[in-house]
């Protein structure tokens, strides 16, 4: 089962953030559930094989004063993919620091190595809607490999350095199913 969280403060955000994931899953024959941030237990997440942490809205940074929730993820040992406000999530507890890095609309990002099913070498178009991004700086490498990025330098895909956590800035629900899909059959 997958453990879908709703990283959404508004209730309109979740037909937009969280029922696309939602449906690519269903069509990946993939069983699931969906907790919403505020709710989430380590308990709850335990019972999961795999937790997807979907993105929310531009404007909604609500999921940041229950960052502690998160904190069962530091030992977790089952595949974890976060999208957007979920990679902050995930880098953030691992230590990772965000910054101002507005991308909105359409980007070209190069994947430097592989990650999810997508090559290494390969350039993606990829839909972003972010005001934050994680620091590109020692912390994150310490724990992270660093896949992607787009032209002004922002990291878009991570992966663990020891654990199957991925997490990605830009909204693969929009463009780029693949990702979730793969995942999903990991």
């Amino acid at each position: 089962m997958i453990l879908i969280i709703n990283t959404c403060s508004e209730e309109m955000h979740y037909l937009e953030f969280v029922q696309p994931i939602i449906d690519i899953v269903k069509s990946a024959g993939a069983q699931f559930a969906v907790a919403h941030y505020t709710q989430l237990t380590s308990i709850a997440a335990a019972r999961a094989d795999k937790i997807i942490i979907c993105g929310t809205s531009l404007h909604d940074f609500g999921y940041q004063a229950y960052l502690e929730r998160f904190v069962f993820l530091q030992s977790y040992d089952k595949p974890v993919l976060g999208i957007c406000a979920g990679m902050q999530i995930i880098a953030q507890t691992f230590g990772c620091t965000l910054t101002d890095g507005r991308e909105i609309g359409m980007k070209t990002a190069l994947f430097e190595k592989e990650f999810l099913g997508i090559a290494a070498g390969e350039s993606r178009e990829i839909y972003c809607l972010h005001k934050k991004i994680i620091a590109d700086d020692l912390t994150l490498k310490k724990q992270f490999i660093v896949c992607a990025k787009t032209e002004p330098g922002y990291v878009q895909a991570i992966r663990h350095k020891e654990k199957s956590f991925f997490g990605i800035l830009f909204h693969p629900e929009v463009r780029n199913k693949d990702v979730i899909t793969h995942f999903v059959s990991l």
